[in-house]
């Protein structure tokens, strides 16, 4: 970011930047049509929620997103193979806007959004690639879920719903993303520790706000009084 170019960001109903084109306004400048809500400011041929102005310089572009995270992800690793290190990776597939980089766009046939899924797969494998190249996969825990239930269309017309097919996202569980029902708040989770972990399929029930308490007990860390009250030691269950 050019301090001498910052960014401006207003989540309001009017354009306040009304120099700028929108999604709205400005249909002819998109490469993927909104659906409803991401009708606002476009970086990169895609309008989204909200209005921005400036920080030319630190706009970003879709398609290379996934790999430059995932590069800046094992490059993280690597520079702390040799001490204790916590990584939070947080992927932006298949998340809204679904646009896939070019070693996987128009491969699976699925559209975008089964193209952004076989991409975030791939993250995944070269960061465990990574670990056991780097000869500490054995000494490594991964934990692998979701923020929330499956949607569909969410904001983009990419051909979800179409190509979707007869597939269930949320399984046999009732609702999705936005749903206070199983399907929204019942998600994957996987974890992964080579050596330690015995691969299979568990049926505890267990939280995303118990990963802190879960970890300091691993780590020997203390949880400070009166801190993270609602979080539950479930180690053994992770194990």
């Amino acid at each position: 970011l050019d301090h001498d170019d910052p960014i401006e960001v207003q989540y309001v109903r009017e354009n306040p930047f009304p120099e700028l084109p929108t999604g709205r306004d400005n249909p002819e400048l998109l490469k993927m049509m909104y659906s409803h809500g991401h009708d606002m400011s476009i970086v990169n041929g895609v309008s989204r929620i909200g209005y921005m102005r400036g920080g030319n310089a630190a706009l970003w572009t879709d398609e290379t997103m996934a790999e430059v995270f995932a590069d800046k992800a094992i490059s993280f690793v690597a520079d702390h193979k040799d001490e204790p290190f916590f990584l939070y990776y947080a992927f932006h597939q298949p998340h809204v806007p679904r646009v896939p980089g070019p070693r996987f766009a128009g491969t699976t046939g699925l559209g975008p959004r089964g193209d952004v899924i076989a991409e975030m797969d791939w993250c995944v494998g070269e960061i465990t690639k990574a670990l056991e190249t780097l000869g500490i996969a054995e000494d490594t825990l991964i934990l692998f879920s979701s923020d929330n239930g499956p949607v569909l269309d969410d904001g983009y017309k990419d051909d979800a719903r179409q190509k979707n097919g007869k597939h269930t996202a949320s399984g046999i569980l009732k609702g999705g993303k936005y749903s206070h029902f199983e399907g929204g708040t019942c998600v994957p989770f996987i974890t992964y520790w080579p050596g330690t972990i015995k691969p299979g399929v568990s049926d505890a029930v267990v939280s995303q706000t118990d990963y802190l308490a879960s970890l300091a007990a691993m780590t020997g860390a203390t949880v400070p009084a009166g801190q993270a009250i609602d979080s539950v030691n479930i180690m053994p269950a992770l194990l």
